[in-house]
């Protein structure tokens, strides 16, 4: 590809700009090696008797229950939202100021931190990174039987580029009392896909995926990864269950297996041909809410490396320029 396409979301329906023609070489995306400085376990709040004694009587969820603990979630000291107590005691109430609509700033945020400060999610052994996404899912579980609560967030900072301000490996779990834009806006393209095509828009997307082949990084029988049609950035990847599952929490073990292999292969993918940049991944999963509203949708992950800024045209029209075709990404991660 040599031209500048304007390519449609299949599910948003926002319009992104392939620009190769701004690539001035491929290699322009290897983060610098140079020997990274990591912060000493003395000084990280995730370590220590300071650490386990700061999370005491505080701790949500622990794997193993017993022993040593390789997997900890617990409130973040400095949440986003004030905690709510679970299970909830009085009701959130939207309410008006002015023309805006208001809610108070209630719901949870915790953070899930694993026992090693040098493993990212790529370096744990695979029975560790499937207990982080079972880790994900009990969580949500719980989170689930509160009625102020619309949606859970599961998210992944790594690099300070990301927004990470911790060095030590941790995921995030922020659930809100509202559902965010971003995932209104996909599940309004779902809806409507599935009203003019009576099928799943994900579902049809990787079955394209998979006949086209050439944007597939990684696969098994369960799940698969492939680098958008329609990227918004360099390198951008999504995970997908095979399976149509329009709800993160009703994932059993078995394909959670499936995905935590795959996500492991990308991010050492990542890490092998592009010199581990910063990134961050996350997922999108239904509501809390109306549960049968979402039978359309199908949860994933998406995956995106730091590699570029907004500047004034992204900003000033929504449209993402991304200057690496698609279709060489994933080669270029395949190697």
């Amino acid at each position: 590809m040599e031209n500048s396409e304007l390519r449609q979301d299949l599910v948003s329906g926002d319009w992104v700009i392939i620009a190769p023609g701004r690539l001035r070489r491929p290699d322009q995306f290897l983060k610098k090696k140079v020997k990274q400085i990591v912060p000493s376990k003395k000084t990280c709040p995730f370590e220590g008797k300071k650490f386990l004694k700061r999370i005491e009587g505080k701790i949500i969820l622990r794997w193993p229950e017993t022993g040593p603990a390789k997997i900890l979630i617990f409130p973040n000291d400095y949440p986003v939202l004030n905690h709510l107590v679970i299970p909830q005691k009085g009701k959130i109430v939207l309410k008006k100021e002015g023309p805006y609509n208001v809610v108070e700033g209630r719901g949870r945020h915790d953070l899930v931190v694993t026992n090693s400060h040098f493993k990212d999610f790529f370096e744990l052994s695979l029975e560790e990174a499937i207990q982080v996404l079972v880790a994900f899912r009990d969580r949500y579980l719980m989170l689930a039987g509160n009625k102020n609560l619309a949606y859970v967030s599961i998210f992944h900072n790594w690099g300070t580029l990301a927004g990470a301000s911790v060095y030590h490996p941790h995921y995030q779990i922020i659930s809100l009392p509202v559902v965010p834009p971003d995932v209104s806006h996909s599940l309004a393209g779902s809806d409507r896909y599935f009203k003019e095509h009576h099928s799943c828009v994900h579902c049809a997307i990787i079955d394209w995926e998979k006949k086209e082949k050439k944007r597939i990084i990684a696969e098994n029988k369960d799940a698969i990864a492939f680098a958008p049609f329609v990227s918004r950035n360099p390198f951008e990847v999504r995970v997908f269950l095979k399976k149509h599952q329009p709800y993160f929490e009703n994932t059993p073990d078995g394909e959670l297996r499936g995905v935590a292999i795959i996500l492991r292969q990308v991010l050492h993918l990542l890490k092998k041909n592009l010199n581990g940049p910063d990134y961050n991944f996350f997922i999108h999963t239904s509501p809390l809410k109306n549960k049968r509203a979402y039978q359309h949708y199908h949860w994933h992950m998406e995956i995106l490396p730091k590699f570029s800024i907004q500047a004034g045209f992204e900003l000033g029209t929504g449209i993402e320029i991304n200057v690496i075709d698609p279709d060489l990404a994933a080669k270029i991660l395949r190697k």
